[in-house]
């Protein structure tokens, strides 16, 4: 099939593409758009690949599921788009940066110059139908993306993979420990952000490494 996708990823996951599965997964995305909205617009679903190039990711980090609001999903997991309020858990991030580093929070939650610095920012679903949470689960997307870390993990070193809560940790345990550096802690809801996320310390450590390993550490 031919995927617009940024082209470095065209490359390493073309085999995902061409499988039976990856068709009736299109197959079913198409329907699901026509028939009524989804998130995000159709021209987003691969946003986080576009503006974070295979060859220029330094850091993963895995959500679950795109935002089902009006105005919020642009295709890279926790970012909103800029006019749109952060909801709680990308504040809870921002909390933690302002610990960590020192670092303001950002006038908003647009998280696209994460991904231009090497940031993939992916969720296991790309795509979801209005108002219904993990409405598009088990279709075929958690299969396609489990390839995209299967492709960093074997073909890329010293990657920073960041895993928050139980959901991103089991996606992410198929990640060999001695090529890559992977931090876990608990999610950074409000259910949870006070019993392990505030104080992890990630945003420090994460570049701590990519300095280790010659690499330009993230402006977060």
């Amino acid at each position: 099939m031919n995927v617009r996708i940024d082209e470095s990823w065209k490359a390493v996951l073309q085999p995902e593409f061409d499988k039976p599965e990856f068709e009736r997964l299109t197959s079913f995305v198409r329907q699901e758009y026509a028939r009524g909205t989804c998130y995000p617009p159709a021209k987003l679903i691969f946003n986080a690949f576009d503006h974070c190039p295979f060859d220029k990711v330094k850091v993963v980090i895995i959500g679950q599921d795109p935002y089902h609001e009006p105005g919020q999903a642009n295709g890279m997991c926790f970012s909103v788009s800029p006019t749109t309020p952060m909801p709680p858990s990308l504040v809870n991030i921002f909390k933690e940066i302002q610990n960590d580093l020192g670092t303001p929070p950002p006038p908003n939650g647009d998280l696209t110059r994460w991904a231009d610095q090497g940031v993939l920012l992916l969720n296991a679903t790309l795509t979801v139908r209005a108002h219904a949470a993990a409405s598009h689960q088990r279709q075929g997307w958690e299969e396609f993306t489990d390839a995209v870390i299967r492709e960093l993990n074997v073909r890329r070193d010293h990657l920073v993979f960041i895993l928050w809560g139980s959901y991103a940790q089991r996606k992410g345990a198929i990640i060999d420990r001695t090529r890559h550096l992977v931090l876990t802690s608990v999610h950074p809801s409000p259910l949870s952000a006070h019993a392990g996320f505030f104080g992890n310390h990630h945003f420090s450590t994460a570049n701590a490494y990519l300095i280790q390993h010659g690499q330009t550490p993230i402006q977060w």
